[in-house]
């Protein structure tokens, strides 16, 4: 039994990595500009490169595929972690509010300083990021404040503390979009609606290292999340600092997610979908449903920021829209689910 359940995750992992490299080289060679397989293998390979070809591979399709594989990987991880705190599929890193801090504090960032800090230093690559960290925590801690009781985090509470503070969030996101400039408002709309069209390396560099620091924590931590479906006397029982361990996997999901808010804006449901995609592929144990998440996650991500670009094109969608259309039936199916 166990080898086959193992043979099973194994098949369905590899599956999703194959398909997410056939979905990355259909975006990657088809669009407004089409090319070639023989194009695109010359571009890569450095063969007789082609300014227009190393133009559209490496300046506007690569940069954007890869920040929605990343993306996509953060919060299909940190999504499955914070069901796994909260012990309720319908959680997700937007309806606990950690979103809706982060891109509060990124719009702060672009009303104050345009958007950019001047330099080409670490600091401007890392200003926007380190902003959606402190939001993001800034929301963690007044979640915390409010779901703390009896001297321990209700979970429960934790989900209301956080889609109040959510809507809190959204609104001075939404006060200060409407006090800036006619340019810098399209631009914050846009972003708060989740979209990658303005990927480029810079961004690729700046979420890197939240992605390489907290997601390992987070898969080191899958025994943890196992055990924290059980209640809580029999988790304490078994010898398991709860509130450290809960602390620890909750500030690894506000870093992760922070990241991904910073450079894509708030993409919602993917945090949702993909945890409970990957529980019905191979079961519930976080070992195998933490990564997978991941894998969902990217293949969604990228998938939809296709459809986003071409669907309409030279009109484009941003990809939040696409999801949420997804997205959407799929929490009212859950809902309904939970209710029967």
């Amino acid at each position: 039994m166990h080898k086959d359940s193992a043979r099973r995750y194994w098949t369905v992992l590899l599956a999703s990595c194959g398909t997410i490299l056939a979905v990355a080289y259909i975006s990657l060679t088809n669009g407004i500009f089409d090319m070639t397989v023989a194009d695109v293998m010359r571009t890569l390979l450095r063969i007789h490169p082609v300014p227009e070809h190393d133009l559209v591979i490496f300046d506007f399709r690569l940069p954007r595929i890869v920040i929605a594989a990343l993306v996509g990987l953060g919060l299909g991880v940190a999504g499955a972690a914070i069901q796994g705190i909260t012990r309720n599929g319908l959680a997700d890193p937007g309806i606990l509010g950690i979103n809706a801090g982060a891109g509060a504090a990124i719009v702060i960032f672009m009303f104050f300083f345009e958007g950019q800090i001047s330099g080409t230093g670490w600091l401007s690559v890392m200003a926007r990021p380190l902003f959606g960290l402190a939001g993001g925590l800034g929301a963690a801690l007044l979640i915390y404040i409010f779901a703390w009781r009896g001297g321990k985090l209700d979970p429960q509470r934790l989900i209301l503390a956080g889609i109040a503070i959510g809507s809190g969030f959204g609104a001075l996101s939404l006060y200060l979009s409407l006090k800036m400039n006619a340019q810098d408002f399209e631009m914050a709309t846009v972003w708060l609606t989740g979209s990658i069209w303005n990927a480029n390396w810079d961004y690729i560099v700046s979420m890197l290292p939240w992605l390489l620091i907290f997601v390992p924590v987070i898969m080191r931590k899958s025994t943890i999340l196992d055990l924290f479906q059980l209640e809580e006397n029999s988790v304490k029982g078994l010898g398991v600092a709860t509130e450290k361990e809960r602390s620890i996997l909750l500030l690894s999901s506000i870093g992760i997610v922070s990241a991904c808010v910073a450079v894509s804006g708030s993409i919602g449901f993917v945090g949702l979908i993909a945890p409970h995609i990957a529980r019905r592929l191979v079961g519930i144990h976080h070992y195998r449903v933490v990564p997978l998440s991941g894998t969902i996650g990217m293949l969604l991500v990228i998938v939809s920021d296709f459809i986003a670009k071409t669907v309409f094109a030279p009109a484009e969608l941003q990809v939040g829209i696409v999801i949420s259309i997804i997205g959407v039936p799929y929490f009212v199916y859950l809902l309904f689910k939970a209710r029967a």
